[in-house]
This record gives C-alpha cells, structure tokens and sequence, in this order.
C-alpha cells in the first residue's frame, strides 16, 4: 500500500511552496506582524485566485472540489513559513456552513444571526471576501445557546457567554461557535458587524490576531447538533496538526543547516555526538507528526469510523512532539535562538498557540478515553 502523497497532491505542495515562498519572507511576516493590518491582505488575496479558499469545495460551487488531506497540505505549508493569513478559521468556517446546507439543517437562504444569507456568505468566504474564525471552547457550557421564538413560526438561537481567545477574532466576518444547548452541544453562525469585533488581545503570537467573544443574547443560526460539532472539532485539530507538522519540519531544516554552518573548537557542531543526537530526535518526533497528522486527514476526510480517535491521537502527537521539536531547536541554536532578530522564537511562539487550538494534549487524551473505553467494556478493539 503506498502511503505517500499522489502525484497530484505533491503538485499541490509545490505550487503551495511556489507561491509562499515568492510572497511569505520572514521579512514580509515581521513587516505584518508589526502592522495593524491583523494579517497579510496582499497574500490572502493570492490565495484566494489559486482557490484555496475553496480547497474543499465542489467544483459547480466554485471551489476545487478536493479533500481534507488537500488542506492539510496547505496547511503544512503556511506552517513551515508561520504565514500571517486567517486561512484555517476561514475554511473549517465554510465547511461549517456546506455542511449544514448539505445536511439541510439550515437553508441557503437563512440570515439569522449573519450580514448576508448562508450561501452569500459561503461564496463570501471562499472568495476572500469575508474571514472566518471558529469559537471552541474547553469548557463545553462556557457559551450556551437558547431558543427564541419568532414571528411566522420561525426561531433563532441567542449566545450567551465568552468563548476561550479566539484566533481572528478581531478581523473576522464570521464566527462558527461551539455552544451547549439542553441538548447537548452544537454549532451556530453570527456575523459580528465591524465596529463590534474583538480587540485585539496581546499575544506571545505575533503572526495573527486573538481576541475574546463575548455574546449577550447574540442572535445565530443553528447549523447542526453534537454530531456536527464534533466532525467540525475532528477537522480542525488536524488541520492544525498539520500546520504544527510544518512549523516543526522548517525548525528541523534550520537546525541541521545551522549545526553545519556553526564552528566551534574549529569543527561544525553538527559533528558532535550531542547535537547529532538531539536533531535525530527531532527527525522522529518531525515523522511521527507526519504520520498521525496525514492519517488523520484521510479517516477524517473519508469518514472513517476512527475519525473521532484519529484526529485526536493526531492532537495529542503532534502538540507534544512540537513543543519537544520547538525545545531542540532552541538547544542547537544556543543562544542566537533566542534573540528577536532570529526567525526561530517565529516558529516556537506560533507553535505554542497551535498546541492549545482547538484543545491541548491533555484535553484529546481525555477524549481518546471518552471514545476508547466504551469499546474496552465491552470487549471490542481499540486499536
């Protein structure tokens, strides 16, 4: 069986890389970064003419008709270059709302809670036009949604409570919450009008904007129940696992290239047993991330049973193996690792966010022993 990616995919990767690495310099990232422009427009405009926005769309809507182990190729690569874009909110935030079509939970037409109906806004979306950010919490009743009845029979849903920091917060057009209701969990949409957008929030990140999302009695649209909220959970700790995986690989890259370039007592540092061993354990950490995180990818794009343990087992390895990757980073490179003017404290600031996205480690192990233990009582495999 061959588990590398198809001729098409690895094409995917290099117009991917093309087209970074021609418009996402670590020079032009510190330029955004110190900007108050929330992220880079100029690159987002790009990305949306090569489609990406629509990664995972049908064709006949106007997307590229592709799957989750596409987007998390895109994925790798904004990582590995820290690109200042709202991509990841932006896409799992147009899934969202295809999916709630497709399973008719709302209709193309519903406006409750947005600026413009679902299917302007989707279009918006994968245009460009509009950003989206996505509001998990750890906490499952930290927003809680009530119904409240309308005229001509209809009902909207009003959030109440704050959300854990959200990324993109303070230049989104659309926001997908994960709520509580008195039946469990479940998504909504609103549609924050500008003047009423998170502030944006200091962060150790510097590469994108957090912000918190207070809702009073907010007005949203319901897109599904504890189902979809969960197949919306699974997709994005992958494709931040993904992005993990390129943030590490690139420090791994400029470790091995720095312990050969650096001299000490007149001989590259990479010859000394200490530091050979610490960037091979940075290779194995790099390829188990790989692994889990691709693995991931296909289950949960396929809808695989495993789906849900997939893509949390892909959480937890890739969340530890990055923090451990990040940590040998900064040994290889001493002390020139820690200075502002070196590109590494980039990649270990934007990794630590990417570790608590959507759930830290100790949040999917907690999950995995939610869904593995069932199966364990009652004498199925786990594995």
């Amino acid at each position: 069986m061959d588990f590398d990616l198809s001729e098409d995919q690895q094409a995917l990767r290099a117009a991917a890389d093309a087209l970074l690495d021609g418009r996402c310099s670590p020079a032009r990232v510190r330029a955004v970064a110190d900007s108050d422009d929330g992220f880079d427009r100029d690159l987002w405009a790009a990305m949306a003419d090569q489609g990406w926005l629509g990664v995972g769309q049908p064709v006949e809507d106007g997307g590229l008709g592709l799957g989750l182990v596409e987007t998390a190729v895109l994925c790798e690569s904004i990582g590995a270059r820290v690109a200042p874009v709202p991509f990841l909110g932006t896409v799992l935030a147009a899934d969202a709302l295809a999916a709630a079509v497709a399973t008719r939970q709302a209709a193309a037409d519903d406006a409750v809670g947005l600026a413009d109906d679902l299917g302007g806004t989707l279009s918006r979306l994968m245009s460009g036009e509009a950003v989206g950010a996505i509001a998990w919490s750890r906490r499952p009743d930290a927003v809680v949604a009530r119904p409240a009845a309308l005229g001509g029979g209809r009902r909207e849903w009003l959030l109440s409570g704050r959300a854990d920091p959200v990324v993109d917060a303070p230049v989104c057009d659309v926001v997908i919450v994960f709520a509580a209701t008195d039946e469990g969990s479940g998504l909504f949409a609103l549609a924050p009008r500008p003047e009423n957008r998170p502030c944006p929030e200091p962060a150790m990140d510097r590469t994108r904007s957090v912000g918190w999302l207070d809702l009073d009695l907010t007005p949203a649209l319901r897109l599904g129940s504890a189902d979809a909220a969960a197949a919306l959970l699974d997709r994005g700790v992958t494709l931040s696992a993904a992005e993990m995986l390129g943030g590490a690989q690139r420090v791994l890259d400029m470790s091995v290239q720095y312990a050969k370039d650096r001299v000490q007592f007149g001989r590259p540092i990479g010859s000394f047993q200490a530091v050979k061993h610490r960037c091979a354990d940075m290779l194995v950490d790099v390829e188990g991330m790989r692994s889990s995180a691709y693995y991931a990818a296909w289950t949960v794009g396929a809808g695989d049973p495993d789906a849900h343990s997939a893509a949390s087992v892909a959480k937890v390895w890739c969340s530890d193996a990055s923090a451990r990757v990040m940590a040998g980073g900064l040994q290889v490179h001493g002390g020139i690792g820690f200075t502002w003017e070196h590109d590494l404290h980039l990649f270990v600031k934007r990794a630590q966010l990417d570790q608590l996205r959507f759930g830290d480690a100790t949040v999917h192990r907690e999950r995995l022993a939610g869904i593995l233990r069932p199966l364990a009582e009652k004498g199925e495999p786990v594995l």
